[in-house]
C-alpha cells in the first residue's frame, strides 16, 4: 500500500509539473507572437523588418541633406542681405544721404566771384573725379545751385560770405593738378575776378556731411 501511495504521488507531481511546463510554453509563445511562426515566416518577417529599417535610413538621409540645403541657403540668403545692405549703404553715402570720409581736398574761396563762377568751379571739380563736395558744410546734389552776384552768393538758403571753404572727396592729386593747372579754372577765374584768392591743400582725411535737402523724386518713379 505504501508503495502504491508513493507511486500515485509522484503521478500527481509529474502531471502537476507538465501542466506548469505547457502553460509556460504557451504563455512564452503568446507574448512573443513568435512561437508558431514557421522558419520561412520569420524569414520573410527579418526581410520586411530590415526593408522598413532601409527606407527610415534613406529618409533619414534625405532630412539630412535637406537640413543641410536650408543651412546653405540660409547661409547665402545672410551673406547677400549683408551685401545688399553694403550696396545700399554706399549708394546712400554717393547720392548725397549720408556722410562721407575719405582723402580729398580743401578749397579756401577769398574775394569776389559771382554764382555762376563757383558753378564753373563745382562742375571742373565733377570733371576731375570728385565723388563727393560740400560748401561750407551744405553737401552738394542733383539739384543744388550755388546763386547770386559778387558779394551776395547762397547755396541751399545758405549764405555765403566773402571767404568760404569748398570740400571734395576723391584723389587729392588729381584734383589738385586739375583745378591749378596752366589754364585751369583757376586761371580762367583770376581772369574774369581779378581780386579772387582761392588756394588748395590735399588731405588725408576729410568728411563731407549728409544734404539736409528732401531728395525724393516729384515725378520720377522706378521702373521696375
Amino acid at each position: 500500500m505504501g508503495k502504491a501511495r508513493n507511486r500515485i504521488s509522484i503521478a500527481v507531481v509529474a502531471m502537476l509539473l507538465g501542466v506548469l511546463v505547457v502553460a509556460q510554453i504557451r504563455s512564452v509563445g503568446a507574448n512573443t507572437g513568435l512561437a508558431n511562426q514557421t522558419a520561412q515566416d520569420l524569414t520573410l518577417l527579418v526581410a520586411n523588418l530590415n526593408t522598413q529599417n532601409e527606407e527610415l535610413r534613406g529618409e533619414v538621409a534625405t532630412l539630412e541633406r535637406q537640413l543641410a540645403s536650408l543651412t546653405e541657403s540660409r547661409a547665402r540668403g545672410e551673406s547677400a542681405a549683408g551685401q545688399i545692405r553694403a550696396d545700399l549703404d554706399r549708394i546712400q553715402a554717393w547720392a548725397g544721404l549720408r556722410d562721407v570720409a575719405g582723402s580729398g581736398i580743401s578749397v579756401r574761396v577769398s574775394g569776389s566771384v559771382d554764382g555762376q563762377g563757383v558753378e564753373d568751379f563745382l562742375n571742373e571739380l565733377h570733371n576731375a573725379g570728385a565723388e563727393a563736395i560740400a560748401i561750407e558744410g551744405v553737401r552738394i546734389v542733383p539739384g543744388s545751385v550755388v546763386a547770386g552776384p559778387v558779394g551776395g552768393l547762397s547755396v541751399e538758403n545758405a549764405i555765403l560770405g566773402a571767404s568760404f571753404e569748398i570740400r571734395a572727396i576723391g584723389s587729392p592729386e588729381i584734383l589738385t593738378g586739375s583745378l591749378t593747372r596752366a589754364g585751369g579754372i583757376i586761371a580762367q577765374l583770376s581772369v574774369s575776378f581779378p581780386d579772387l584768392s582761392i588756394s588748395v591743400t590735399p588731405l588725408d582725411a576729410i568728411t563731407v556731411p549728409a544734404t539736409q535737402r528732401d531728395l525724393t523724386p516729384i515725378n520720377g518713379k522706378p521702373s521696375l
